[in-house]
């Protein structure tokens, strides 16, 4: 194989990771946290920023359906902002509305990254994992990850799902 072939390492349109830095935005949705006291999106913050990655909007939010449109529908549609990470709301009680509030806005479900998430957290929590609706969206054209709140599921979705796929994901969003 040559340099300049296509299958080359950094030439193949399908790969993981890269050197691109992609801008997020972060939003968590809780009832009973606040911005202060918001581990998972300060976690969620870290994890991104130490791959390489810059977060460009946080806020955190009530967990209703109006709450999270209201802070994403702009979000969306800033140029600055890349992909979007939700944290909460993604669990089987009624007060777990992210994933309603991103079928309302018209979310186009992906839904590799909920199935392979789930499978990771079954071998991590056990049959629990089938509470959790992590779903990745696309919304107007961006990636929208929608995460379990825990500190445990946001490592996991960011460390083995996230950080070495959202590359190729946003540069396929963007063709």
């Amino acid at each position: 194989m040559t340099e300049s072939s296509s299958s080359a390492p950094g030439k193949d349109r399908h790969h993981l990771g890269g050197g691109r830095a992609i801008r997020f935005g972060v939003l968590s949705v809780s009832d009973t946290h606040t911005e202060d006291d918001d581990v998972s999106g300060q976690l969620t913050k870290d994890l991104l920023t130490g791959a390489g990655h810059s977060v460009a909007k946080y806020h955190l939010v009530a967990n209703s359906v109006a709450d999270v449109r209201d802070a994403l529908d702009p979000w969306l549609n800033d140029r600055e902002i890349e992909a979007v990470l939700t944290i909460g709301g993604t669990g089987a009680s009624s007060r777990d509305l992210t994933v309603n509030a991103l079928e309302a806005m018209g979310g186009r479900v992906l839904p590799g990254f909920g199935e392979i998430y789930r499978s990771l957290s079954f071998a991590e929590v056990g049959p629990l994992a089938i509470l959790s609706r992590a779903t990745l969206f696309v919304v107007k054209l961006k990636p929208v990850f929608a995460l379990p709140g825990s500190e445990r599921a946001v490592r996991t979705a960011v460390e083995r799902l996230i950080v070495p796929a959202v590359q190729h994901l946003v540069e396929e969003l963007e063709r």
